[in-house]
């Protein structure tokens, strides 16, 4: 009956709506998740499996049945059995605790609330509960429970927004809407409870970008694509209410599938032990075999003589025989040549560490009372040979927090601060943030310390009022009033949101907006403008312009975006204020700021008349429309004259460059993995130091077909190891191990530092079994790696990719959803307690609050765990050799009878006597020599007691003590020293070559650097599909009050979808699947 019930494998899903018995002859998965190894009838037997995957474990258990064996046991069992099941037992009891904590996560999970349309009426049930095909109510900021079709929400139109930053990390808004048929349902439970659409769509699969279905409802069919689906993870943002469809339950969502299993994670040390134990026992083997050869020619030869004194009635004994079982009986003497408390010491080794993790104050993080926290015991000494760390970006290298630094307005920079003799001093070292006497309404944490910008917009500098009314006009930010009547901006983009902020803070508050005008306050008194035309920004335009009517009548296009792009737009006026501006850009990049260019255009009023009739008409046309479109915002974007530019900080975490320094020192190579956009990465790459100017070259790899991104990988392998060099078109097939050596001869022939970018549609062909050791072998010899645009799966691939081929240990970190399957990928994972949840920390092996804690991590904690533990297995090692070959020794002098020298349990007493017994003796000896009850009976037996303080007080005393220390330590320092000086080690050798280098550094100066090209700067964060621009300008996403009746035709236009259809189009492209099971060399 089971077998007959296996689902097969999905190749497409149908989902009938409120109809649970319909969809149960699916056998489609419920919303309940599961993260955790174990259940209660699972966790005997294969926890058991996994331990005994040990070898010593096996080979002690193989010792134990060999122990059972009177014939051939000269030892009882006892003493094999007891610490072996201690060791099981206090390894199982471990691994339940970790078992324990991520049921109890899942069942907190699994265990939320969610209100489920089912019998015409809304009912709470847990999110295990919830079922394929059921239509549930979210309300604003709850996390949605499945993979929904949005059917209807409380915005105009089915419009919704959500915050994707568990799925791609990044937490500015995105726009759902639904479809006009199903936005009518409203909020309308019978209508709801009478919905029966049946959608056919893919079957679940890990693309979170792409999905196609239809819609079967009242006779007709409606496409379905991205747009409409809510993705498990993301959270409501905005929206009052909406309802939902659920078309994916729990291991079938896009998030489940996204994250990867749970895997047992074993350290190099424990393979290690694992090959040595192996050796070992066929040490053993041969000691064994020379042993019992020994015994049958004495039995043979000497043996005889002996056997008329036992009392046996058998007088003659098969020497074969006998050395037969004399062999397995020294196999049982001489096993505590690995006795099974190397196990035990290990264990407590490594617990000693993880409390030393715990306990560290330096990576205690007093601002969200933070330790940092070692949730697993066995990978401490793997921290000491990491040679690849995955790095997340936003919320792990930055704090995910835009901030308005610096600006550039009509050729003066504003957010320097000089000291008395003008020279340029940082602004964080205690220096008077700006006065707000303009703004009541400023924020008070912004801060901005030129005092120099407050003054020019008090005297009214018309350049400057033009530049901020700029950045309060040109955005697509919302503004809403919460109960205390303070302004709250909701933001497309965060580098929008703190441009809109600064202006705020200086005097130019963006108040409200409809969708024909824009209100904003200039100083204090309110003015309306005009909102004309909105010319949105894409990828590819890379600006945003507004064309507005302020109260004097003036037309006026405000336009803002990258440099290379709006530079090239300009009046021929602007030559010299675009040279000075071009090096404050340069400046400003340097910095790793993200810059954009400011430009406006005074309109003639009969020029924009025709040029917006041309706009209607391209708007109405079916044929060419986004070129048309395009060429018309192209006409009118041009001959702008230059106000300056923006600079905003993504604020890197304390001490990220430091870090990112001292790793790059120990050799550890660092990659970055962020769904976020290119020009973002490749910013932040430049603030840490990863990406320098000084690199010799920079590999973009941004190819949309695999032909393309093969041709770019071998044009930079070109580049990279020169033309000489015959390199393989990826079809080829080698050995792991020969690739492994052309790798470390290629990696010490390159000379110079390469840096490579890739995108994630890019990534996907890179991944490809033809090519990804194309990709492999550039990586490795670049100094640094930023993969951008990124999936989650794709993160655990590149993990998977580096552990696979290089052989190397790897590290991932990471502080959100869409890094837990790079975090478990990886040999050690670490989770960062920051602003996007803590499914990143419950995921990991070590968690702590800041990247900067990385450093301690790994090069204190890892290099002496490393070391301590070396020096434990030497030790102990050779110990047990030393023990063991007495037994050996000892058989030639008692006929390889299989006798012990050394009774154990005698001399397991004599250890615990003279261990104990010392402590309790030294103790008990201290504590009477200095008891005032012993010299209250014997007061004439210790007449110098207290003495000690009197005697201190002479001279003569510490005249001993000085000269005794001198004595002591003047011979060992002088001997340290003539060691360093005329013996110096490799780590002396280094520390003097960078003191050096430190010495002969000369001193940075400030000033306006080449660069190699403009990428760095513009890093505004343009969004991966297009603005709110089109959705703003059409009132869609505005409550109208009081709407006057329409007319059937009216409705028919209001409710038409094609400035939707305009506003989501956007190119997808597939991501082939990776296959893991074919391994090709270069």
């Amino acid at each position: 009956m089971f077998c007959s019930r296996k689902k097969s494998l999905e190749v497409e899903r149908i989902v009938k709506a409120n109809d649970r018995e319909y969809n149960e002859k699916f056998l489609y998965k419920d919303n309940r998740i599961h993260t955790s190894k174990y259940s209660i009838l699972t966790f005997l037997p294969i926890n058991l499996f996994e331990q005994f995957q040990r070898v010593a474990n096996a080979y002690f258990l193989f010792l134990l049945i060999l122990q059972l064996i009177p014939e051939i046991s000269s030892l009882t069992w006892f003493t094999t059995i007891v610490p072996l099941v201690l060791v099981v037992t206090m390894t199982a009891v471990k691994d339940a605790t970790d078992d324990y904590f991520r049921h109890k996560s899942d069942n907190q999970v699994n265990n939320r609330q969610s209100e489920v349309l089912i019998d015409s009426k809304l009912q709470n049930e847990k999110w295990m509960n919830v079922k394929v095909g059921d239509i549930i109510k979210l309300e604003n900021n709850q996390f949605v429970a499945a993979d929904l079709l949005l059917l209807s929400s409380s915005e105009p139109h089915g419009l919704c927004y959500i915050e994707t930053a568990e799925l791609d990390g990044e937490t500015n808004l995105k726009v759902r809407h639904a479809l006009s048929v199903t936005s009518e349902l409203g909020a309308d439970i019978s209508r709801l409870a009478k919905f029966d659409g049946i959608v056919v769509c893919e079957a679940p699969n890990n693309k979170l970008d792409k999905f196609t279905g239809v819609l079967s409802w009242n006779g007709s069919k409606h496409s379905l694509n991205n747009e409409k689906i809510i993705l498990r993870g993301c959270v409501l943002r905005n929206t009052s209410w909406c309802f939902g469809m659920v078309i994916f339950a729990g291991p079938d969502t896009k998030l489940m599938q996204n994250s990867g299993k749970t895997k047992f994670k074993r350290t190099s040390i424990d393979r290690l032990m694992n090959t040595l134990v192996l050796w070992i026992f066929g040490f053993l083997i041969c000691l064994g075999t020379i042993l019992a050869i020994g015994n049958s020619i004495w039995e043979n030869q000497v043996g005889d003589q002996f056997r008329t004194f036992l009392f046996s009635n058998e007088r003659e004994k098969n020497s074969v025989f006998s050395g037969f079982l004399t062999f397995w009986s020294y196999i049982i003497i001489l096993n505590t040549v690995v006795p099974i408390s190397l196990y035990v010491s290990v264990e407590v080794i490594r617990l000693g560490h993880s409390y030393f993790i715990n306990w560290d104050r330096k990576m205690y993080y007093s601002r969200k009372a933070t330790p940092a926290e070692a949730r697993t015991t066995t990978l401490n000494e793997e921290l000491g040979q990491i040679e690849y760390v995955f790095s997340d970006k936003t919320g792990t290298l930055t704090q995910n927090i835009m901030t308005f630094k610096k600006c550039s307005i009509n050729g003066r920079i504003y957010g320097e601060v000089c000291d008395d003799w003008g020279q340029k001093t940082d602004m964080t070292k205690k220096k008077e943030t700006m006065g707000f006497s303009v703004s009541p309404q400023a924020d008070r944490t912004f801060q901005f310390f030129d005092h120099h910008l407050m003054e020019s917009i008090e005297l009214g500098d018309p350049k400057v009022h033009e530049f901020l009314r700029l950045l309060a006009l040109c955005h697509t930010v919302m503004s809403e009033e919460n109960s205390a009547g303070e302004l709250i901006y909701q933001v497309q983009s965060p580098d929008e949101g703190a441009l809109v902020t600064a202006a705020k803070n200086l005097g130019f508050i963006f108040k409200s907006r409809t969708p024909e005008t824009i209100t904003i306050e200039e100083l204090g008194t309110l003015v309306t403008y005009q909102l004309l035309a909105f010319l949105d920004f894409n990828n590819f335009r890379k600006r945003m312009s507004v064309i507005v009517r302020n109260p004097e009548g003036q037309i006026k296009l405000y336009s803002k975006g990258a440099d290379t792009i709006l530079f090239e737009r300009l009046h021929p006026s602007n030559e010299d204020l675009l040279t000075l501006t071009s090096d404050h850009l340069s400046e400003f990049a340097g910095e790793g700021l993200r810059t954009l260019a400011i430009a406006y255009r005074d309109l003639d009023d009969k020029y924009f008349r025709e040029w917006h009739k041309m706009l209607e008409d391209a708007n109405t046309t079916t044929d060419e429309r986004d070129e048309r479109i395009a060429g018309l915002y192209e006409e009118i974007e041009r001959d702008l004259m230059l106000l300056g530019a923006t600079a905003v900080e993504d604020k890197l975490q304390d001490g990220v460059i430091e870090t990112v320094t001292s790793l790059s020192l120990a050799n550890i190579k660092i990659w970055v993995l962020t769904g976020d956009k290119q020009e973002t990465a490749i910013n932040i790459g430049y603030a840490c130091n990863m990406l320098t100017d000084d690199m010799n070259d920079v590999f973009i790899i941004a190819g949309n077909t695999a032909t393309e991104v093969r041709e770019e990988l071998r044009k930079a392998k070109e580049n990279l190891f020169g033309r000489n060099r015959s390199f393989s078109n990826g079809h080829v097939v080698f050995e792991k191990k020969q690739s492994l050596e052309l790798d470390s001869v290629v990696e010490e022939t390159v000379t110079g530092d390469y840096a490579l970018i890739i995108n994630g549609h890019s990534l996907a062909y890179a991944l490809e079994s033809d090519v990804k050791n194309d990709l492999l072998e550039l990586a490795c010899m670049c100094k640094t790696v930023v993969c951008c645009r990124v999936t989650p799966l794709q993160k655990a691939q590149v993990v998977e990719l580096v552990k696979k081929y290089r052989n190397a240990v790897t590290l991932a970190i990471g502080d959100g959803a869409n890094d837990v399957s790079m975090i478990k990928s990886a040999h050690i994972g670490v989770g960062i307690s920051g602003q996007e949840g803590l499914q990143a920390v419950l995921a990991s092996d070590y968690s702590f609050a800041q990247f900067r804690y990385l450093q301690r991590l790994l090069l204190v904690h890892g290099r002496w765990s490393y070391v301590r533990m070396c020096k434990f297995l030497c030790y102990f090692f050779y110990k047990n050799f030393a023990f063991t070959l007495v037994h050996f020794w000892f058989g030639f002098f008692c006929g390889f009878s299989a006798q012990i020298a050394l009774d154990t349990s005698y001399w397991t007493v004599i250890n615990h006597v003279f261990i104990w017994g010392s402590i309790a003796t030294y103790f008990s000896i201290l504590f009477t020599m200095h008891s005032n009850d012993i010299f209250g009976i014997f007061p004439n037996q210790f007449p110098f007691v207290g003495n000690a303080r009197h005697s201190l007080t002479q001279k003569c005393i510490w005249l001993v003590i000085l000269l005794t220390t001198v004595a002591s330590v003047m011979p060992v320092v002088a001997f340290r020293f003539l060691k360093v000086d005329l013996f110096p080690t490799l780590s002396d050798q280094i520390r003097q070559w960078q003191k050096a280098q430190k010495k002969a550094r000369p001193l940075r100066t400030r000033k306006p650097q080449t660069r190699r090209s403009s990428s760095r700067r513009s890093g505004y964060a343009f969004a991966h599909q297009e603005g709110y621009g089109e959705l703003i300008t059409s009132g869609k996403n505005m409550r109208a009050k009081n709407p006057p009746p329409m007319s059937g035709l009216e409705k028919t236009l209001y409710n038409s979808t094609s400035w939707i259809e305009n506003l989501c189009k956007k190119t997808t492209d597939t991501v082939s699947s990776f296959s893991q099971d074919k391994t090709v060399k270069l």
